[in-house]
């Protein structure tokens, strides 16, 4: 009789952003793929999936996303971020393949280092061969990053991979009054326009500057307007 593993330890400090649900994003471009992370989500999918895009375009967002699906279906899942684990070492991969759903964030920042290469690689061959979901990203393709390991890279170029696409301004601005409308907010127009002229009109910036106004205008109770914005902002 084969002997039962050990539960997995997981790394404590690493939990989902509330938010980072998929009725919270906007998919403009990316339908598609939002649709089959959801699918691969619920075990209904296909069964590895690579996303890649440049920071602020949702990727974390989406693999988050994936662990909160997950739960109502009773599906075990772990979100983990190498921008903040990769120093725990590869160790950190080991048995993974007991959830059924595994989503790794920030491969690029492991590529090239023998030892993880080889850590992805052997998780990879043990998720597919149980039947489990493993979902990677990165910040550009399976052949940009730069492996060492032939093999690994010809695994990160099996089943799906989708390059996720920043929005466009206007649907920036509908998912930023998306957003503050979820916050119980109301952003004008006016307002709307002004943070997309002024800050950074990258996505995760916007949705950085309004966390800060929101707060702000409950503590000063306060409507946000763009006096208000420029006071907090300085600009």
């Amino acid at each position: 009789m084969s002997r039962k593993k050990a539960p997995i330890q997981l790394p404590l400090g690493i939990g989902l952003r509330d938010d980072a649900r998929f009725e919270n994003f906007v998919s403009g471009d990316n339908g598609l793929a939002r649709a089959e992370l959801e699918r691969a989500a619920q075990g209904q999918g296909e069964q590895y999936i690579y996303l890649w895009g440049h920071a602020g375009v949702g990727c974390s967002h989406l693999l988050q996303s994936c662990c909160h699906a997950a739960d109502p279906v009773r599906r075990t899942a772990v979100y983990m971020p190498l921008a903040e684990l990769s120093h725990a070492g590869p160790e950190l991969l080991e048995d993974l393949d007991q959830l059924q759903l595994v989503c790794i964030d920030n491969v690029e920042r492991v590529a090239g280092q023998p030892e993880w290469e080889e850590a992805l690689f052997h998780l990879f061959n043990r998720m597919r061969a149980i039947g489990h979901v493993l979902i990677l990203a990165a910040d550009r393709s399976p052949r940009s990053l730069g492996l060492k390991l032939p093999d690994l890279e010809s695994r990160l170029n099996w089943g799906l991979v989708f390059q996720v696409r920043p929005l466009d301004d206007e649907t920036k601005e509908i998912a930023l009054k998306a957003r503050a409308e979820a916050r119980g907010l109301k952003l004008s127009d006016e307002v709307v326009r002004y943070l997309m002229h002024h800050g950074s009109r990258d996505m995760a910036n916007l949705l950085v500057t309004l966390d800060k106004l929101d707060h702000e205008s409950l503590s000063a109770q306060r409507r946000i307007t763009v006096p208000f914005v420029k006071q907090v902002m300085d600009w």
